[in-house]
């Protein structure tokens, strides 16, 4: 099996992302295609069961857990939805607000974003994805390595004046 993720050369937009061929997995982070394929036997192992979980845990609440491949479209303050240049499918995504929810998935930060890590997307999770949902103010993000056995809880840190917005990090 080749690379899980991987970048490609290419920048491309949300409205050029919308016209990509059916079924193709790809993430779009600040414009650049990243090609996915088929997890692992373990990463959908703990998906299905993280699923399970959250979905019976959130069972008649206003919260709801979505499973990839579900778009999250990360749109930046004054751009348009087709400009924006980033869509990610996280692992699991919990939304509470449900104006955020349409046919195409999520757009705005979800509240809570679960990642699980594969050899090949470690590097993505830890470093890149962090960042990125750091910057667009998801409350909560899980970084959990079914291979070390660990979770990393991320929980978003807001001040009175939001200029020290950061991610707190606790391990479980």
């Amino acid at each position: 099996m080749g690379e899980a993720f991987k970048r490609i050369e290419t920048k491309m937009t949300y409205k050029e992302y919308l016209n990509l061929p059916e079924g193709e997995r790809v993430e779009l982070i600040d414009g650049y295609v990243y090609n996915m394929v088929a997890p692992s036997r373990i990463h959908q192992e703990v998906s299905m069961n993280l699923s399970r979980i959250f979905s019976n845990f959130l069972l008649g609440k206003e919260c709801k857990v979505y499973a990839a491949p579900f778009d999250v479209r990360l749109i930046k303050e004054g751009q348009r939805e087709d400009e924006a240049d980033t869509v990610v499918q996280p692992d699991l995504s919990i939304i509470c607000d449900k104006s955020k929810l349409d046919e195409r998935g999520c757009k705005g930060a979800p509240d809570m974003i679960i990642e699980i890590v594969s050899p090949s997307t470690a590097s993505i999770d830890y470093i890149k994805k962090l960042n990125l949902y750091e910057k667009f103010k998801v409350k909560e993000y899980w970084i959990v390595n079914p291979i070390e056995k660990i979770v990393i809880v991320f929980c978003l840190i807001i001040t009175e004046n939001m200029e020290n917005l950061k991610f707190m990090e606790r391990k479980i």
